[in-house]
């Protein structure tokens, strides 16, 4: 496969262009605590800036290459492999067109369109 399926793109779960990166395309799913999933499919190679969350965040790459940046270093992160960062590290992100990630924030992460 190389998009996630229909159902899981349905447009009120859409994110809005101020909760990721130019070139993405990203969908998100609210837990009851507060938590959030996101789906996101890269549609042009991006680069994220360093930012810092206040809540843990676990990713794993379905497809495609993105690489991670944490002090200054780069871990690529590959299909079929998965990361944690801990809550207060700043990080950032590189991913080449075609990448799908799944993403688990322990907070508040994606703002849904307004519509």
């Amino acid at each position: 496969m190389d998009h996630f399926p229909t159902f899981m793109k349905n447009p009120a779960n859409a994110i809005s262009a101020s909760s990721q990166s130019k070139g993405v395309q990203g969908y998100v799913f609210d837990g009851a605590d507060g938590s959030q999933m996101a789906f996101w499919e890269c549609k042009l190679d991006l680069t994220s800036a360093e930012h810092v969350h206040d809540y843990e965040e676990y990713f794993v790459v379905v497809q495609g290459l993105y690489t991670l940046i944490i002090d200054g270093g780069k871990i690529p992160v590959t299909a079929g492999q998965e990361y944690h960062i801990p809550k207060g590290v700043p990080h950032a992100g590189e991913a080449v067109a075609g990448t799908r990630t799944i993403h688990a924030f322990g907070g508040l992460r994606a703002k849904r369109k307004d519509w």
